[in-house]
């Protein structure tokens, strides 16, 4: 546990070297909510409303951390760093744990700003709001160790294309963030269903409403994608550290 949190802590500076990156994973997510709401105030009929758009944005900003825990990791491999590490006695769980840990708080982070930015254009204050904040932890994971397991597996050039515009726009897309699946078709709607984003920010609406309709659906997919995800990234990095 002391090598793994020492290795995160080396990992925090890491990230703290790169603070546009950082801030501007930060606010992308906080301006596009306020142009969706400017939007929908000057048009005739109410196209985002407040309460279902801000978990949306939520979970769309956290598909930045896909891209931040990826470039990460497939840096350190492109380095003699990461190869002195791999003699080290810690394991592949703690490498992908001591990447995990420094942005987990990070995330929640994004959400707090997300949410306090929403509450001026109209989003009524309460616990639930908390409880919306908390809910986006498993989805935080999720997006994590997506970007993990794509940075042991490709450079940094190529997890920027996957984790980067690919990543974003799939996952706003499939989620719902901005607009009804519904809408699409109901093909569209059992496609986007099987995947976890929809549920993430399902999840993370029902927090926000005090909802209780599926959540227990919704929290099951998005743990189990991000269970296997992980499992996934430990294996990816346990074969890179053989591959020396």
């Amino acid at each position: 546990m002391k090598r793994t949190m020492a290795f995160a802590g080396r990992n925090v500076r890491e990230l703290l070297r790169d603070p546009l990156t950082i801030g501007f994973g930060a606010a992308f997510p906080i301006l596009l909510l306020l142009l969706l709401t400017f939007i929908s105030r000057n048009t005739p009929t109410e196209l985002f409303n407040i309460e279902s758009l801000t978990p949306g944005i939520a979970v769309f900003g956290l598909s930045f951390f896909s891209l931040f825990s990826g470039m990460l990791v497939a840096k350190d491999r492109s380095t003699s760093f990461l190869m002195r590490l791999f003699a080290s006695p810690l394991t592949a769980g703690g490498f992908i744990a001591g990447y995990t840990l420094p942005l987990l708080p990070l995330s929640l982070l994004q959400a707090i700003l997300c949410y306090a930015a929403a509450l001026p254009l109209g989003l009524p204050f309460s616990a639930s709001v908390f409880r919306a904040i908390l809910a986006i932890l498993p989805a935080a994971v999720l997006f994590i160790a997506l970007g993990l397991f794509a940075g042991s597996l490709l450079n940094d050039k190529q997890v920027g294309g996957l984790c980067g515009a690919l990543l974003t726009n799939v996952s706003v897309i499939c989620s719902g963030a901005w607009f009804p699946i519904d809408l699409v078709g109901k093909g569209f709607r059992t496609f986007c269903y099987c995947l976890p984003f929809a549920h993430a920010v399902d999840l993370g609406r029902n927090a926000l409403s005090g909802s209780t309709d599926g959540t227990g659906l919704h929290l099951l997919v998005v743990c189990g994608y991000a269970l296997v995800l992980s499992v996934l990234a430990v294996l990816a990095f346990r074969r890179a550290a053989k591959r020396g």
